[in-house]
């Protein structure tokens, strides 16, 4: 085990040891949080709003109601109000480029 270690040590210098703080009995089902993508928001709506839809009235959808508490947009949070503000900045940059 040393010579692995020692190994490791100056390839790796993070592989051994114990890293962040600890969390007593820790409920999964607590952190749970069930993701929807952008994508699929669409297909849920049903069919007489989307007849009623236009350019200019288009339907605001509850996704919290069809029990989903995260959208992804291609595997992105959409949403900044959780970041900072040079963030919120970066990830407009993102989207425009």
């Amino acid at each position: 085990m040393h010579y692995h270690r020692i190994l490791f040590d100056k390839y790796h210098p993070s592989f051994f040891g114990k890293v962040g703080m600890r969390y007593f009995h820790r409920f999964r089902n607590k952190f749970y949080c069930s993701i929807v993508n952008v994508d699929k928001i669409w297909s849920m709506v049903l069919q007489e709003v989307k007849d009623k839809a236009s350019a200019d009235k288009v339907p605001v959808v509850d996704v919290t109601q069809l029990g989903y508490f995260k959208v992804l947009g291609e595997g992105m949070v959409v949403g900044t109000s959780g970041y900072g503000r040079w963030w919120r900045w970066q990830i407009k940059v993102m989207v425009t480029v």
